[in-house]
């Protein structure tokens, strides 16, 4: 390995390094590739060097050299502990301006140490979002890349040649400096646990108020991906409401155990937002239904217990009721994209990045798991007003919610009356009526506080802040 030859090298070859090589590899980069066990090395060698060229190092050594300058160099390992044990093991071998691109789902803060750290000795460190699955790592992800402007002017031409494309667009852009990067693709998670929820939520309204069988909701899910609901998440959810069991014949959904899963980007989104003081309710809301279907015993002790009447509809009230439910469920996903974008703005203020939210929307219209036909006109809202607040700040979003204003609200009457759980709609709406309010109970709130605590308040009538005495009700207020 006399001359370095490869563009990029990928260490930590699971599915997700594996098919991100791959990919390199189809688009004519030179990739050195690496793994702690050499043999899935030797084997990513054997079964796909045809699809181009492949580097293989055994050891750290062998796999830096074969990288030319800058190196390139990208971390496919388990997020933590993993992460950080490879850094130390590779940075001592790199020289300043070298390249460092952590792809995992690291958790922002993490990222932000680590670029700190790795800035002191002149090693760029770039914390990448990439989404997409593996099937978006063979074949086209979209790619959040954070880091300095210095390193993206390196590394960007490649990520834009191997992620998706929608137009000739690449999806992949610069996000910002140190954690942005990874910061935007945790929101994403976080928007991608909500949007699951609030379709799953439809799915069950459904199934349980207007009496639809789990392959008729896949006809109507097909139906409304037709439409302003077209996204990745509708299209496959339409595919497992159509899919029937083998070994039993029974809807697939229906063998299903009720306990979903989560990995944790979810619930560091809302611990995120609790520290931003950013309300993200619908995605916590999400957050929390996954770990409510996980608690077993709770469940158990709960069943039994009196809930609403689920009187029976007619085929023609099924149909205007599914007509409402399509109409919740859209307003419901533009109010948690809006958390997301407001989080992101918020997390922009609080650690000094620069965000075009415009160019967000865009890089996640393909490639990532919450691709959707409406990202266009959050890409186009953000473009004609790149300081937009919100999105029901935009007149055609706003015309579509005050639209979806009466069927909204009877679909989740319609969930209470009948004892449907709909934490993720009834979350969504409440987030829009409290922003619309005129004037919220906050103020006795303050008012307990200022009881209590001697936490103080502010009036609407005068500047300053002010302190009620309340033990000695004959002495004035205070002002300080």
């Amino acid at each position: 390995m006399s001359t370095p030859s490869a563009h990029v090298g990928i260490t930590g070859l699971a599915v997700m390094g594996r098919n991100l090589a791959r990919n390199f590899a189809r688009h004519g980069y030179t990739v050195a590739v690496h793994n702690r066990t050499p043999a899935r090395t030797r084997a990513l060698v054997e079964e796909f060097g045809h699809e181009g060229t492949f580097v293989p190092a055994e050891t750290p050594e062998e796999f830096v050299a074969a990288l030319e300058r800058p190196r390139r160099l990208m971390i496919m390992v388990q997020a933590g502990a993993a992460t950080d044990a490879v850094i130390d093991e590779f940075a001592p071998l790199l020289d300043p301006g070298d390249i460092v691109i952590d792809g995992g789902n690291a958790h922002f803060l993490d990222t932000r140490r680590r670029e700190a750290a790795l800035r002191e000795a002149g090693i760029h460190f770039v914390g990448t979002g990439v989404s997409g699955g593996e099937e978006g790592a063979l074949n086209g992800p979209s790619i959040m890349p954070g880091g300095s402007a210095e390193a993206y002017d390196a590394l960007g031409p490649m990520f834009e040649t191997i992620s998706a494309h929608v137009d000739g667009e690449p999806m992949s852009t610069h996000i910002g400096t140190d954690g942005a990067g990874h910061f935007v693709k945790m929101v994403h998670n976080g928007i991608e646990y909500a949007d699951m929820q609030l379709i799953a939520e439809a799915y069950d309204l459904l199934r349980q108020v207007a009496g639809y069988t789990p392959a008729e909701i896949g006809d109507i899910f097909r139906t409304w991906n037709a439409g302003r609901l077209n996204s990745y998440l509708m299209e496959i959810t339409a595919e497992v409401l159509a899919h029937t069991d083998a070994a039993t014949g029974k809807a697939f959904v229906d063998i299903v155990a009720d306990a979903a899963g989560q990995k944790g980007t979810g619930r560091w989104t809302v611990q995120t937002a609790l520290d931003l003081g950013t309300p993200v309710t619908a995605i916590a809301q999400a957050t929390f239904a996954r770990a409510a279907s996980a608690q077993h015993d709770l469940r158990t002790a709960y069943q039994g217990l009196p809930g609403g009447t689920r009187p029976t509809l007619s085929r023609t009230e099924a149909a205007r009721f599914a007509a409402q439910v399509e109409q919740a469920l859209y307003a419901s996903k533009v109010i948690a994209y809006d958390q997301g974008w407001t989080m992101i703005r918020d997390a922009a203020a609080e650690y000094g990045w620069t965000i075009d939210l415009g160019a967000v929307a865009g890089i996640w219209r393909a490639g990532c798991i919450i691709r959707a036909a409406f990202l266009d006109r959050v890409r186009a809202a953000h473009a004609a007003d790149p300081k937009l607040v919100s999105l029901l700040a935009e007149e055609t979003f706003a015309s579509e919610i005050a639209s979806a204003q009466v069927p909204w609200r009877e679909v989740i009457a319609s969930a209470v009356r009948r004892g449907i759980p709909t934490p993720a709609f009834a979350a969504a709406l409440a987030h829009y009526d409290t922003l619309r309010a005129d004037r919220l109970p906050a103020a006795l709130l303050q008012g307990q506080r200022d009881y209590f605590g001697a936490h103080t308040y502010q009036r609407t009538d005068r500047p300053g802040t002010f302190h009620t005495h309340w033990s000695h009700s004959d002495r004035p207020e205070t002002t300080t």
